[in-house]
């Protein structure tokens, strides 16, 4: 089974080419669930169909579903938070700091990413295609599970942990099997062969900067984009005439050359679609813009191998270069920090605690630099000093 998720910036067309990929895989005989995150309802709009939380057959092979992340969170999480709430209080915590304690920022959405995975093991598809939110939410989404795993082990790590101890024995064991859980979806969105991120734009500056952006998040976040899709390209014609025609040739031209320069700062292969008269709803117009986008292609083909492990050591005499594979361009505003074993890394307002391999552990930074790799940072031998 392949997962693609589809994101970008919001009013880019994602869910539309979500719904194309969907269709054209159905069409091509392959069992296809295409799942909405998205607290917009625009799924149900582009195939002209009422969906609900459960997958209801949209045509032949396809299936779709809307989850509504809000009544996940309602109807699942409030018995632990109320368990926890109490149990935190009981270890002299007041009720303030213990409700503080149980509100786990964006639980709704990692509820949201939690049933995409169900529903995925749970039906005999060859694929899912997500079309999550805008960017930003998108890239919380996929972060969640990292970011709630760390807080529930600094809450039941250890004899440290907050609901360490035998009365609470109990719960902690749910709160672990809940982190099991978390682990579990974070090895799901960081298999490349499994799962992959096709990121959609449209050809303007403003845009590209931020898919530049989204790119290096989401490297340092260890999932793998497999292309990015440039949506609503002014089409090309040579035979029409006229005030109109003059505009649309010199939109194009701009168009081609943001998407130039985009192309110069990636190794990502960049599909191309150009912007229809009509609005295509409905399976069968959304099969023809998926012809339009794939060609001849498998939508489920990989369109790039996986890239480079996020981190990898080597040797330079008695030192050891730690390279981090992200894309970096000359733009990107990038922070290092070494935090005791781990290396706090922010790019572009994305950060990441990074654990050091054992073998550095022992060295001290030196210095850091960017090349086409990534961030190449120098580790010499000796203790880190304060």
């Amino acid at each position: 089974m392949r997962i693609l998720l589809f994101t970008g910036k919001g009013g880019v067309g994602k869910t539309t080419l979500a719904a194309a990929t969907a269709a054209r895989l159905a069409v091509r005989g392959a069992k296809t669930l295409v799942v909405s995150t998205d607290p917009a309802h625009s799924l149900a709009d582009a195939y002209g169909v009422a969906l609900g939380p459960d997958p209801s057959e949209v045509d032949t092979a396809l299936f779709a579903a809307h989850i509504d992340a809000r009544v996940l969170a309602d109807r699942s999480w409030p018995v632990l938070r109320k368990s926890l709430r109490a149990l935190l209080a009981r270890t002299g915590l007041d009720a303030l700091d213990a409700e503080e304690l149980t509100v786990l920022p964006g639980v709704d959405e990692l509820l949201a990413l939690s049933e995409v995975a169900r529903l995925a093991a749970a039906g005999p598809w060859s694929a899912v295609v997500v079309d999550c939110g805008p960017t930003a939410e998108t890239l919380r989404l996929l972060s969640l599970p990292e970011a709630v795993s760390g807080y529930l082990d600094r809450a039941v790590g250890g004899p440290r942990g907050l609901l360490a101890g035998g009365e609470v024995r109990s719960v902690a064991e749910s709160v672990r099997s809940l982190a099991a859980h978390l682990a579990e979806l974070r090895a799901l969105l960081t298999d490349p062969d499994t799962t992959t991120v096709r990121l959609v734009l449209t050809p303007e500056r403003v845009v590209v900067a931020e898919t530049r952006r989204t790119l290096g998040a989401l490297a340092l976040r260890g999932v793998h984009v497999d292309s990015l899709v440039a949506n609503r390209l002014v089409p090309k014609s040579s035979r029409w005439r006229g005030p109109a025609a003059s505009w649309m040739r010199v939109r194009r031209a701009e168009q081609d050359a943001v998407l130039a320069e985009l192309e110069d700062s990636t190794t990502l292969p960049v599909r191309r679609v150009e912007h229809r008269a009509a609005e295509p709803v409905g399976s069968s117009a959304l099969v023809a813009l998926a012809d339009d986008l794939y060609g001849d292609d498998d939508p489920l083909r990989r369109a790039t191998p996986p890239g480079a492990p996020l981190l990898a050591v080597r040797e330079d005499g008695a030192d050891l270069l730690l390279t981090v594979a992200l894309p970096l361009t000359d733009g990107s505003d990038l922070d290092l920090v070494r935090v005791g074993d781990d290396l706090a890394i922010t790019v572009d307002g994305s950060r990441r605690l990074v654990a050091l391999p054992p073998l550095l552990r022992r060295h001290r930074v030196l210095d850091a630099e960017a090349d086409h790799t990534g961030l190449v940072v120098r580790f010499t031998p000796g203790e880190e000093r304060p």
